[in-house]
């Protein structure tokens, strides 16, 4: 027999204080990420928008462009930027299009794929139009 939850739910396993860790870590990095758009002009939509294919970290919306925004935290930029594979775009671009179908006005708006890199010393740098929704 399992442990339950009152609701009948298996329990679950502890998290590691590891995974906290990373998990505090991009919480910060996206706050960073929200932060830098912000100054940018950009009015933050959601943050953490999930659907069964995949997770968007940031939608946010400057006039007609609607922008999809991963961000990655690292402790280099450019290891960050190496993290954002064409698996981990394919479900950006399922969950934008989930975005799409739960948000049918966006779709008259422009469209973009963005990453925010953000490295341990702090450094940011935001990279518009990083990938595009078309196949490999």
């Amino acid at each position: 027999m399992t442990d339950a939850n009152p609701a009948g739910k298996p329990a679950r396993k502890p998290v590691s204080a590891a995974r906290q860790a990373a998990f505090r870590t991009g919480l910060t990095a996206e706050d960073r990420a929200a932060a830098l758009l912000t100054g940018q002009g950009y009015a933050i939509t959601a943050r953490r928008f999930k659907s069964r294919v995949g997770e968007i970290d940031i939608v946010a919306r400057r006039g007609a462009e609607l922008v999809f925004v991963e961000v990655k935290a690292r402790n280099r930029l450019d290891d960050a930027a190496l993290s954002v594979t064409p698996r981990q775009q394919r479900r950006i671009v399922a969950a934008a299009e989930a975005w799409l179908a739960d948000h049918p006005d966006d779709g008259a708006c422009d469209i973009r794929f963005d990453v925010i890199l953000v490295a341990r010393n702090g450094r940011t740098q935001h990279i518009a139009a990083a990938f595009d929704a078309s196949p490999e």
